[in-house]
């Protein structure tokens, strides 16, 4: 894949660098966490949360919203699915970590989305990055073959158990979590996932 770098002006159709806020105790916290060779996702991190930086990042970045701060590490290479939410997420990378990225608009009527729409960026560590409420993503992948481990922030509550199902509109379908509408590739074997990625199942090697 051609990989671009968030500071690229294509990155501004997914979402923006912020600059100016002090994360660096929120860093300290994420050299701490476990670094496993599979990709591990923790919603919530009392440690994480209980940094300094997080009342500021509530205010600045969420409005003053509650925020829920966790993580994501790992080793990964390929896209495997897609997900949005109705909110913003905020990613504090502690090392460098490519996101390949798509835009909710381009979704078709029947729910699928075509992988080869979707754009790759890497993420310098160090770097704070908000990816917008309508940007498809996933876990981050590797560069050049090292883990990721990225800080996860979102509306408190996003990504924990999903309220019981109804079918109510045709989106309904793809609620897979809180706040959290997933669509897999069949390649990825995600139990209970609605598989509408067509396409290539994207890899950054």
């Amino acid at each position: 894949m051609n990989i671009l770098n968030v500071s690229d002006d294509a990155f501004k159709a997914y979402g923006k660098v912020i600059k100016g806020l002090d994360v660096s105790d929120l860093l300290e916290g994420l050299k701490e966490t476990p670094q496993p060779d599979e990709v591990i996702y923790v919603a919530s991190d009392a440690k994480l949360e209980a940094c300094s930086c997080a009342e500021k990042i509530a205010y600045s970045l969420f409005g003053g919203m509650p925020i829920q701060i966790g993580y994501c590490n790992g080793s990964n290479v390929l896209l495997n699915a897609v997900e949005y939410h109705r909110d913003s997420e905020v990613n504090v990378a502690l090392t460098d970590l490519i996101l390949i990225l798509g835009k909710e608009q381009d979704i078709e009527e029947d729910s699928t989305y075509d992988t080869s729409k979707m754009e790759a960026f890497l993420v310098p560590a160090g770097t704070v990055v908000e990816v917008y409420a309508t940007t498809l993503h996933y876990a981050p992948c590797n560069v050049d073959g090292h883990k990721f481990c990225t800080a996860v922030i979102l509306p408190k509550g996003t990504n924990t158990d999903a309220p019981k199902a109804q079918n109510n509109t045709k989106e309904d379908k793809l609620l897979f979590a809180r706040n959290k509408w997933l669509i897999a590739h069949k390649e990825a074997g995600i139990p209970g996932a609605f598989e509408g990625l067509k396409g290539e199942n994207l890899s950054v090697e």
